[in-house]
């Protein structure tokens, strides 16, 4: 009898699964005061524990990133390659601009897949809370390829709220964000943005988009060589401090982002 009261006392006092209770509020909708800023920026692994109040952003390669929030992963522009680790994610976003941003036979063990486009003319509309991590999208239109015919709401941006940030995926943007998108867009800390500079938007366009957005930490990706990206630092320098980390993962926090909006340069590679 006594041990049967213990096991129960036990189950009892066992946490349960983390919900979004247990989410640190993000600030998305709201205006953000200064940061102080500090050690925002460690050497990190994606196997590595992280604390509840830190998200880890690892770059496999192109506009793929893995997202980790206390327990949760998740995969931007997922293609079904992340290199050989031993890695199903709670959740994957995908645009289908190109073939490099999408995948048509996702892992079936995924349990969230959220594609970016719009199927039978509805646009995608993604809310998504995973407890330690809220996902959503703000979709933007693509404009004409060869054929001159553009895709009404056939990208979306997507907003992964964790740790009490919110980190802005913008996919395959082609155009400036206009005054709603914006604001369905909020308040963002980390963006990760597509610095080619013609394939998606003109360098001059995106900088301006990181000026409309002032994350305080801004992540190129989508670059073809060191010259466009080198481009896009330049035109960012001045505003912008540049850090050319030399990593492929960072740790992030809400109370040591920089004081001083950065370009954090990370360098793709799979997971292993």
């Amino acid at each position: 009898m006594v041990r049967v009261l213990f096991a129960l006392l036990m189950l009892l006092a066992a946490p349960g699964p983390l919900t979004a209770a247990d989410r640190i509020p993000s600030h998305c909708r709201a205006l953000a005061g200064e940061i102080d800023g500090g050690a925002y920026l460690h050497l990190a692994g994606f196997a590595d524990p992280l604390a509840t109040d830190e998200v880890r952003l690892s770059y496999i390669d192109h506009a793929s990133f893995l997202i980790q929030a206390d327990g949760v992963a998740a995969v931007t522009d997922y293609t079904g390659a992340l290199g050989g680790a031993d890695l199903v994610p709670d959740l994957v976003t995908m645009n289908n601009a190109h073939v490099t941003h999408f995948t048509h036979v996702p892992d079936p063990a995924i349990p969230h897949v959220l594609p970016g486009w719009p199927r039978r003319g509805v646009a995608a509309a993604h809310d998504v809370d995973l407890g330690m991590m809220r996902v959503r999208n703000v979709t933007t239109d693509l404009r004409g390829g060869f054929d001159g015919a553009g895709v009404k709401n056939g990208n979306s941006i997507f907003i992964f709220e964790a740790g009490g940030m919110c980190i802005g995926h913008l996919g395959h943007l082609h155009h400036i964000p206009d005054s709603g998108q914006l604001a369905a867009i909020g308040r963002l800390d980390v963006v990760m943005a597509a610095v080619d500079g013609g394939i998606t938007l003109d360098t001059a366009s995106m900088i301006e988009v990181m000026q409309q957005l002032k994350a305080r930490v801004v992540i190129p990706m989508h670059w073809f060589g060191r010259s466009t990206l080198d481009r896009f630092l330049a035109g960012m320098a001045g505003e912008f401090d540049v850090v050319d980390t030399g990593l492929r993962e960072i740790t992030l926090s809400l109370h040591r982002l920089p004081a001083r909006p950065a370009v954090m340069v990370l360098e793709p590679g799979p997971l292993d």
